[in-house]
């Protein structure tokens, strides 16, 4: 064969056979064509038991025949089908057996991409002019979360990925899943209701993940409503939606994007071999300083003991002080005996001139006086109380809450005799007594209808 299978025939007429024709034609098309995209209208369709995917690419006028080869084939995550408009990449190649010239395709996706990708642009731009991408709005991730939601779908290797990467690296942290639809017509609300679930929940970070898919399987997460959630979200929250290479909206609007989830779990799990390596690194610092700290404090020891006096010579100075403060207290008693003595003979002599006979009489005569007055007041107040009572008590029967139970009315009770009054007042499982117009009830709350439910995975 020739070294270059593109060059022309010599002048003496080169005769090849049927096999070196098709080889060269296949070389040939495959180094123009090495890679295209075709759009057109699938037909013909066939999957053999090898896995292949054989069909006819067509459109009004022509038709072309492609391969896709199993291994491309797993990577499709559209349904394919006779009438299907797709668009094709691949190369374009020869089938040297038959002479069949077709397309070796190795991604298929629908036709619609292209007006989605001006829809992604648009949007892009407009949330970009309104500020939503900005880094100054973006959180920074907390280093040691201990409470991480996760909103995702509960099936699927996301999660499980997820709870893989934080028993390994920080089996310490507590995960929540919040559960949400992340593909298809009813995807885009639920995601939105979940996000603003789990932001109410107090969480350190939260995880946005959903697995690789094409343009139209992640298209939820390019919704103006899901980007506009994750903006008003007050948590930390980082975005893993599809393979490192998808990028959607939500990536732009979140605090920060990992390329896939697993990568997620890993910029919120701290590893155990780094918080050792570092809590090696303060040990080490705290010895220094506490060797650095006994030297300073051996030196000051040292400085102190040479300035030191000896205690004999204090002993004396407080000997000589006692003895002069002994002098001086005996001085201030004879004082005080003798102003004491003084104030004493005053007292005894205005005592003698106030003598409390004439005082007791006075006051006798008053306490009969008053001993006179006191049942009369008493007789007169319990009257006009009685008569103040017997109206209070009317008015009490007239709003009496009884009276409204004996209607058929009934008030409920918590275990404290509190009124309940509203639904949040409760909690599902709790006891609550029931007061009729004759006789109690007790009762149990089954569903306040307040909370949606969350599922504990760790």
């Amino acid at each position: 064969m020739l070294n270059d299978p593109f060059q022309r025939l010599n002048l003496d007429r080169e005769v090849l056979t049927v096999s070196q024709l098709n080889n060269r034609a296949r070389l040939l098309l495959e180094d123009v064509f090495a890679q295209i995209w075709v759009e057109g209208e699938i037909s013909n369709l066939a999957r053999p038991a090898s896995g292949h995917v054989y069909f006819t690419l067509k459109d009004k006028n022509a038709q072309v025949r492609c391969a896709l080869f199993r291994q491309n084939a797993l990577r499709v995550r559209q349904a394919l089908r006779d009438g299907l408009a797709v668009k094709v990449r691949g190369k374009v190649s020869l089938f040297e057996g038959r002479g069949d010239y077709q397309l070796i395709l190795d991604s298929v996706e629908p036709a619609g991409d292209g007006a989605l990708r001006l829809a992604f642009e648009a949007l892009k731009d407009k949330l970009a002019a309104e500020g939503l991408f900005a880094a100054e709005r973006k959180r920074r991730l907390p280093a040691h979360p201990c409470r991480v939601g996760i909103v995702s779908s509960p099936t699927g290797a996301v999660i499980r990925d997820i709870v893989s990467v934080f028993r390994r690296r920080a089996p310490q942290v507590e995960l929540t899943l919040i559960p949400t639809a992340v593909q298809g017509r009813e995807a885009t609300a639920q995601i939105v209701r979940a996000l603003a679930l789990a932001d109410a929940q107090g969480f350190d970070a939260l995880i946005l993940a959903r697995g690789g898919g094409s343009l139209e399987d992640l298209w939820c997460f390019n919704e103006e409503a899901v980007a506009r959630a994750v903006a008003a979200c007050r948590t930390p929250i980082v975005s893993a939606v599809g393979h490192e290479t998808d990028i959607s909206i939500a990536d732009f609007v979140a605090d920060v994007r990992a390329p896939t989830p697993s990568a997620a779990a890993e910029l919120l799990a701290p590893s155990s071999a780094d918080l050792q390596q570092r809590l090696s690194a303060l040990q080490q610092r705290l010895l220094l300083r506490m060797r650095e700290r006994l030297r300073h404090e051996t030196l000051r020891l040292d400085g102190l003991s040479r300035r030191l006096r000896h205690p004999g010579e204090r002993l004396q100075q407080q000997a000589q002080r006692i003895d002069d403060l002994e002098q001086r207290l005996l001085r201030a008693i004879d004082r005080r005996l003798c102003a004491g003595q003084e104030r004493l003979a005053r007292l005894e002599t205005r005592l003698a001139a106030q003598h409390p006979g004439r005082s007791l009489h006075l006051l006798r005569q008053r306490l009969e006086h008053l001993a006179q007055r006191l049942p009369r007041a008493m007789r007169a107040a319990l009257g006009t109380r009685q008569q103040h009572l017997q109206g209070l008590a009317q008015t009490l029967h007239i709003v009496s809450p009884l009276a409204t139970l004996g209607r058929g009315y009934s008030i409920l009770l918590d275990e404290r005799g509190r009124a309940i009054r509203r639904a949040e007042q409760t909690q599902p499982g709790q006891r609550l007594k029931a007061r009729l117009g004759e006789g109690e009830l007790d009762v149990r709350v089954e569903d306040n209808h307040l909370q949606p439910t969350t599922l504990p995975l760790l």
